[in-house]
């Protein structure tokens, strides 16, 4: 089976991220988790701390962590990747990530996207909304890996 690029800013990696890798793994030989470096974006835990953070959490030897600037075709034909996964949570992401997929279609005709469905246990959780109950004190173990919880930790204090 190919090797397969599942991009996000993963700021930070949460479980569902992780579920979406471990499921990726049972139909792809590798997988390239790719950090999409924007630079109009102020992440809360930089390029390499995400970098770190995701190794730590994914320990499997099929996996490898990178990062990109620029456009994702521009990066997958780089890595000479055909497969895009991305992850889908409800109705919203399908018409955002369909724009996306149908764009770099038009860009790169040779690049297929994968769309698979978070996980029910996941489908509630994002970066996004993570960064924030955890910037006001609210728990977010057991949204996100335990390194990923005490990186947060560590920003917002003792307790996200």
């Amino acid at each position: 089976m190919p090797v397969a690029i599942y991009p996000g800013s993963f700021d930070p990696l949460t479980n569902g991220h992780l579920s979406l890798i471990q499921r990726s793994l049972k139909m792809f030989d590798r997988l390239i988790v790719a950090i999409a470096v924007n630079p109009k974006k102020t992440p809360l835990f930089s390029q390499e701390e995400r970098i770190e953070l995701i190794r730590d959490a994914c320990k499997d030897s099929r996996v490898e962590v990178d990062a990109f600037h620029g456009l994702l075709v521009d990066y997958v034909h780089q890595r000479k990747v055909s497969v895009v996964i991305r992850g889908l949570r409800a109705v919203s992401d399908f018409e955002y990530e369909f724009q996306l997929a149908n764009m770099n279609r038009k860009l790169a005709p040779d690049i297929d996207t994968v769309f698979m469905m978070t996980g029910e246990d996941y489908f509630y959780i994002s970066s996004q909304l993570v960064r924030e109950v955890a910037s006001f004190g609210g728990d977010v173990e057991g949204l996100v890996p335990p390194n990923v919880y005490a990186g947060l930790r560590k920003k917002f204090g003792t307790k996200p």
